[in-house]
């Protein structure tokens, strides 16, 4: 028997966002919570689809309806339900670098760019992260390994509100923090050593800037995030968006 991991609480959360439900057009899918546990399993295991446990039913039949609901957005749904809103005290900003696998290599030139680069050690892409005081997810983008920290950074915060803004000396940019102080939030990022006249910053609230760190740390349990095997950026998305909703709730 596979282990599972979507609790009663957190189904309740997503039950009634989900396609196939009791009223929705079409055949019901009364087998909706068992197929999030499929892709859960991939997403935590890092298997191909191929090896999917058969008590899940048949791999492409699962796959298939996978990529139907990529397609649809439900899965960027799905993890906001689960995600919550929420008034936003500090936001606390980060990327971090993801190997990516030689299969993931090889998409359609049609299909567009696939957020797959080369930098230190190989293939990578890059995930730029922000979370708020308290470890909710606000915002995902995905990049090629090689893109400066700086260049999404402006996109991570954008129409956020909060009281400050926390990142590492990589954001120290001074478009960005003049963009953070028109906003109405303090810029809680340590001045670069090459600067001439140093900016002054709260020392304490930068302490914590390590959540984003550990946030890092526990979405990476799942496996097909720590390592991209999806030729498709926006199936790796998928799952990067799932570990960061379900990653905090669930015991791995």
């Amino acid at each position: 028997m596979v282990r599972t991991l979507l609790s009663d609480e957190v189904w309740q959360k997503i039950k009634d966002i989900v396609p196939g439900k009791e009223g929705d057009r079409g055949r019901t899918a009364a087998d909706n919570r068992w197929f999030v546990e499929a892709v859960l399993w991939i997403g935590r295991t890092g298997s191909p689809w191929r090896d999917l446990p058969v008590e899940f039913g048949r791999w492409h039949t699962v796959y298939m309806r996978f990529a139907r609901w990529r397609r649809d957005g439900v899965w960027q749904r799905v993890a906001h339900s689960v995600a919550g809103e929420g008034e936003i005290e500090h936001i606390l900003i980060d990327s971090t670098i993801v190997r990516a696998h030689q299969h993931s290599a090889g998409a359609l030139k049609k299909g567009g760019p696939q957020a797959i680069g080369r930098s230190r050690g190989g293939l990578s892409t890059k995930l730029h992260l922000a979370i708020d005081a308290i470890g909710r997810p606000l915002r995902l983008i995905l990049t090629e390994g090689q893109a400066a920290d700086i260049s999404c950074a402006t996109e991570l915060i954008e129409g956020l509100r909060a009281q400050a803004v926390i990142a590492d000396k990589g954001y120290d940019a001074n478009a960005f923090v003049q963009s953070i102080r028109a906003a109405g939030a303090k810029a809680v990022i340590p001045p670069r050593s090459n600067r001439i006249s140093k900016r002054l910053y709260s020392r304490a609230l930068y302490r914590t800037r390590n959540l984003v760190e550990r946030f890092f740390n526990r979405i990476k349990h799942f496996r097909r995030v720590s390592t991209r095997y999806d030729k498709r950026a926006d199936s790796y998305l998928v799952f990067a968006s799932l570990a960061c909703a379900f990653g905090p709730l669930v015991q791995l």
